[in-house]
């Protein structure tokens, strides 16, 4: 079988990349549905892209290689494709952009748009072994019992990283940039819960505060939730992405309030007052229990001297924290790290040593926060490649 085009992975990237390459196209995925990890996000509602997606709001060892994609292909580009198939949505927070009803919509419209474009989609299909000869690609697959190959002038590798394996996420990606020459730069788990020894937090689990959380010279200012296995919540997640293995994180517990303009008040007026009682104003009961164990929080008000005033909010806006490690790929929703972006053109993905071979979304060394971020990056970086493909199929 030949074809312009062979895509690897229905995913994100390889749904919207059929979508633009050109009719003689072929998508497959071992997978029995396609979009699976679309279908699960935003608790089922798909935190489809950002309002405020930019070029600060990604990773990668190469800090400006996201930067043509994301240009040429913005988050409103794909707002407006959403708006074309009549899919309602809101802005939930921070730009977050959530579909009004289910995640399934985005998936029923990207596999539409691959159709109208020309596209075949194979589901359970697996590669078997994969080749490049002269200006082709040779690809065997198992289908259905049998045995396909399938030659393309092109191959697009968007079968994304290793976070959530339970959904069948490979490191599929990284192997064959390696077969090809290309380097693949450490990966990890990224936007992952914490976890902590002796199960710190058990007795707090569920427990949901505002927070300031650090670590890196980089700040977040979101929800961070205990839980049994250590911490969780929005803030955690993205500093997840910036910790390394053996390091600190700062947490501030009180980013909104003046802790030690609030204590010297209430020393003057309600001196007799308990300090847990007058902290418990601030933050859930259950947390300050739980900290009474960690820092000594025994005085009244009216004995607290500034300097211990001083060494409290330390305590309370600056709480060092050594996680023992992270829960891993297992729950983690990205991977950290990927095909190293050197060896690919920022403008049309494409192997800068292997003409017609392209890598795209998660399997790339590009990394974004949480938030819909990660999406914009499997839409741009799909449609860099698919227009690529479709200029070099016309000409």
């Amino acid at each position: 079988m030949k074809v312009d085009t062979l895509i690897l992975g229905a995913g994100a990237a390889g749904l919207m990349a059929a979508a633009h390459a050109g009719p003689n196209t072929l998508l497959i995925d071992h997978a029995k549905a396609p979009g699976e990890k679309i279908r699960i996000s935003g608790g089922g509602r798909c935190n489809f892209t950002n309002m405020y997606a930019g070029f600060e709001n990604y990773l990668g060892q190469n800090r400006h290689f996201h930067k043509s994609a994301l240009t040429r292909y913005t988050q409103w580009d794909f707002v407006e494709l959403v708006g074309k198939h009549g899919i309602a949505w809101h802005e939930k927070t921070l730009g977050q952009l959530f579909c009004d009803d289910k995640a399934t919509q985005i998936v029923q419209m990207l596999v539409s748009e691959l159709r109208d474009a020309g596209a075949d989609l194979w589901l359970q299909t697996e590669v078997k072994e994969l080749r490049h000869e002269g200006t082709r690609f040779v690809t065997r697959l198992s289908r259905e019992g049998k045995e396909i190959t399938v030659t393309s002038a092109n191959l697009v590798v968007a079968t994304g990283g290793k976070s959530i394996p339970k959904m069948g996420a490979t490191g599929l990606a990284y192997d064959i940039a390696r077969q090809f020459g290309h380097a693949v730069t450490d990966t990890r788990p990224a936007l992952v819960p914490f976890t902590f020894d002796k199960g710190r937090f058990a007795e707090i689990s569920g427990v949901s505060v505002p927070s300031q959380i650090s670590c890196n010279g980089t700040m977040f200012d979101e929800a961070l939730l205990f839980t049994h296995r250590g911490l969780s919540g929005p803030a955690v997640l993205q500093i997840s992405s910036y910790w390394h293995e053996g390091e600190t994180i700062s947490v501030n517990l009180l980013p909104k309030t003046d802790l030690a303009a609030v204590l010297k008040d209430k020393r003057r007026s309600e001196g007799k007052k308990a300090l847990t009682t007058e902290l418990a104003q601030h933050l859930p009961a259950r947390l300050v229990e739980h900290l009474k164990a960690e820092m000594d929080l025994s005085d009244k008000l009216g004995d607290l001297s500034d300097k211990r005033i001083e060494a409290l909010c330390q305590d309370l806006t600056a709480w060092a924290l050594k996680p023992t490690g992270t829960e891993g790929y297992r729950t983690a929703e990205v991977t950290l790290g990927g095909v190293d972006t050197d060896g690919l053109n920022s403008q049309s993905m494409m192997s800068k040593s292997v003409p017609g071979l392209y890598f795209i979304g998660e399997a790339v060394d590009v990394t974004g926060w949480l938030g819909g971020f990660n999406f914009q990056w499997a839409w741009s970086s799909a449609v860099a490649a698919g227009q690529a493909i479709r200029a070099s199929c016309q000409k």
